[in-house]
């Protein structure tokens, strides 16, 4: 049985940078055993975000993506701030917001690039929790998804 961080490692993906707030917030906070992450955005390998709008300039697919950088911004600050991916015993719920025109309708299917990287590190089992997956007007900068979690550490 291989650890979180092996998992993660086999996937062949980098971390960003640990977002920095743009804000009066922490970006984790460890209440017991528990592990909440705030809202994190887009940040790529270089700092930067992903801008748009799904469905105005965005696709499903590259939405998809976005969310999946959202996912390795909340483990970069996971790592930054206790050290290891190890340290996390299971993702308890997810919330996920999606930046998208009125008509879409395909909010889970956008959330699932998070959710199918936490269960690729932490396992079916452990890696999926409960989770809402909704649609905004608009997001902080233009982003396309922000997504803020909970855990339980070991």
């Amino acid at each position: 049985m291989n650890t979180p961080e092996q998992n993660f490692a086999a996937l062949g993906l980098s971390l960003p940078p640990a977002p920095k707030p743009l804000g009066v917030y922490k970006p984790c906070l460890i209440d017991g055993k528990y592990l909440y992450l705030s809202g994190h955005g887009t940040v790529k390998d270089d700092g930067s975000l992903i801008i748009g709008r799904i469905g105005d300039g965005i696709n499903q697919e590259d939405g998809k993506l976005a969310a999946r950088q959202v996912g390795l911004a909340m483990l970069a600050t996971i790592k930054a701030n206790i050290g290891s991916l190890d340290k996390v015993k299971r993702v308890i719920k997810v919330l996920g917001m999606v930046n998208c025109t009125p008509d879409f309708e395909k909010h889970p299917f956008i959330i699932n690039g998070c959710s199918e990287l936490f269960a690729k590190v932490w396992g079916e089992d452990n890696g999926i929790g409960v989770r809402s997956a909704v649609g905004m007007g608009s997001l902080p900068d233009n982003i396309p998804v922000e997504i803020e979690a909970l855990f339980e550490l070991v």
